[in-house]
C-alpha cells in the first residue's frame, strides 16, 4: 500500500513555471516508479513523464525540453518542474506508482494514484 498527494498547482500565466510535488507514504518508495499523468476536460489521461526506481527517466513529446522530474528518496518525494507552460498544459496532474519500479505510458499499469492537482495556464 502506498498513499500518494500531489501539491503545487495553480494558476499561471503562459510562459511561466511550476513545481508539483508528489509526497508518498507507506511502502519502501525507493522501489516503485513514480509517473506524472494529466488529464484535460474531455481528454483521455496521458503521461507526461515518469522516473524509474534507478532514477532512469522518460518524458513525453509533450514535456520534453520543458519539463523535468525528480525524486528524493529520504524525503519519499517527486517533483515535477515544469517551465514555459502553455495553455495546452492545463490539466488536472496525477502522480502514480508503478510497484514493479519500472516507467509505463499506459495508466493501466499503475498501481497506486493520487487526487490530483489542477494546474491553469492561462493565455
Amino acid at each position: 500500500q502506498i498513499e500518494l498527494v500531489e501539491s503545487g498547482g495553480g494558476l499561471v500565466q503562459a510562459g511561466g513555471s511550476l513545481r508539483l510535488s508528489c509526497a508518498a507514504a507507506g511502502r519502501i518508495f525507493s522501489s516503485v516508479a513514480i509517473g506524472w499523468f494529466r488529464q484535460a476536460p474531455g481528454k483521455e489521461r496521458e503521461i507526461v513523464c515518469g522516473i524509474n526506481r534507478r532514477g532512469g527517466l522518460y518524458y513525453s513529446e509533450s514535456a520534453k525540453g520543458r519539463f523535468a522530474i525528480s525524486r528524493d528518496n529520504a524525503e519519499q518525494t517527486v517533483y515535477l518542474q515544469m517551465n514555459s507552460l502553455k495553455p495546452e498544459d492545463t490539466a488536472v496532474y496525477y502522480c502514480a506508482a508503478e510497484t514493479d519500479g519500472a516507467i509505463y505510458d499506459t495508466a493501466q499499469r499503475y498501481d497506486y494514484w493520487g487526487k490530483g492537482t489542477r494546474v491553469t495556464v492561462s493565455s
